[in-house]
């Protein structure tokens, strides 16, 4: 079972994540995990941090030469802000009163709910780990998983649909390698230049308001076999368990696969993927993908298409109306070094949460403890289903 868990808070030392279940005699390449850092911390709308750190990660187990040992993988990612905090964040109770405690909670983040569940009286308690910071971590993660699909041909790619009011135009007869080409080259992560202009438009216009703009982005996962996930329990799902990873980003609000919400509103016949084979190919196509590639909760084997919708940051340089906790006076929610949008950013980030749950899925179908071994198994399944 290939699991993680992630650690550290915002302007602690460290992120710091391990990694269980990845097999042995896949080839890491750390270059490619710290690209897919340096992709998260680009795109138009991002705060001053993204200007203090420069994420890489450090590998401290699990890899030797090169190569996964099938031990477990660490990697740990220093914060460079860190140093403007060592008293505020300290571990020593002698420098309590180095810190002023933040009491003003800011609607839509988790600074209420959090001080009242832990019954702590410093927000600062709360937002350090409920802060997006975190998924730094998983996006190192996904930089890491994303090597053990390359080598089956399977290939992911998140970019952006919609930031605000702008819908991109994304052209629906791109190659993943072609759309991944454009979108990285946009300020803004889209495969439309008219749309790009207009959303960076409104991020300035957001930005002299002290205002926030969320927006949807999508991930397409190409190379997928037929029948990763199940049927036969809810948690076994390929589609619930892609969006339970997703909402369980912060600032996620929706998650679709295919034509998603569309689905409730159109009939079943102008919704359902019709089935074709492909005699000389030896394989059951489909003749369109409105399911986004899942069906019953297992792939279908056509290109896994997912959105997730992310509402607008919650510091906002002109605060909404709030409540001190400590006296209970009105006040206004407090203010954290902030993004106008990070939506190019959230498309890197669910990329790497989307990759990480088809490296699962994959590895529960064929997994083994080694390379040779998944590879032989995906060989032999492959074989089966072309002899059906």
């Amino acid at each position: 079972m290939l699991r993680f868990l992630t650690a550290g808070e915002s302007h602690g030392p460290e992120l710091v994540t391990i990694v269980e279940g990845v097999p042995a005699g896949f080839a890491i390449n750390l270059a490619t995990i710290n690209r897919d850092l340096a992709r998260r911390q680009k795109g138009y709308g991002r705060g001053g941090r993204m200007l203090i750190e420069k994420d890489e990660a450090r590998p401290v187990s699990g890899i030797r030469f090169g190569k996964s040992l099938g031990s477990p993988i660490t990697l740990i990612i220093e914060n460079r802000d860190f140093k403007n905090w060592v008293k505020r964040m300290s571990i020593d109770p002698a420098d309590r009163g180095e810190a002023t405690p933040v009491t003003r909670a800011r609607p839509g983040h988790a600074d209420l709910a959090g001080v009242l569940k832990y019954n702590l009286d410093d927000i600062r308690d709360v937002l350090e780990r409920a802060s997006a910071r975190e998924t730094t971590a998983r996006v190192a993660i996904g930089g890491l998983v994303r090597q053990i699909l390359s080598p089956f041909g399977i290939d992911v790619l998140g970019y952006v649909a919609t930031i605000g009011a702008t819908d991109a135009d994304t052209p629906t007869n791109l190659g993943i390698d072609e759309l991944r080409r454009i979108t990285e080259e946009s300020q803004v992560r889209v495969a439309d230049a008219e749309a790009e202009k207009n959303i960076i438009a409104e991020i300035d216009e957001c930005k002299k308001a002290g205002d926030t703009l969320g927006g949807i982005v999508e991930v397409i996962v190409s190379g997928l076999p037929v029948g990763l996930g199940s049927h036969v329990h809810w948690d076994r799902k390929l589609d619930g368990r892609l969006a339970h990873a997703l909402l369980s980003l912060q600032a996620a609000k929706g998650v679709e696969l295919g034509l998603g919400f569309t689905a409730g509103r159109i009939r079943g016949s102008a919704l359902h993927d019709e089935i074709g084979y492909d005699a000389e190919a030896r394989r059951f196509t489909r003749h369109s993908n409105n399911s986004g590639g899942t069906e019953g909760g297992m792939s279908t084997g056509e290109p896994l298409r997912v959105r997730v919708a992310f509402k607008p940051l919650s510091t906002l340089m002109r605060p909404l109306r709030s409540v001190d906790i400590k006296t209970k006076a009105e006040a206004v929610g407090a203010i954290e070094r902030s993004d106008v949008c990070a939506i190019p950013a959230a498309a890197v980030i669910a990329e790497a949460v989307v990759a990480f749950e088809i490296a699962a899925a994959f590895l529960d179908k064929f997994g083994g403890d080694s390379l040779t071994e998944i590879a032989r198994n995906l060989k032999g399944f492959q074989e089966q289903v072309r002899n059906y």
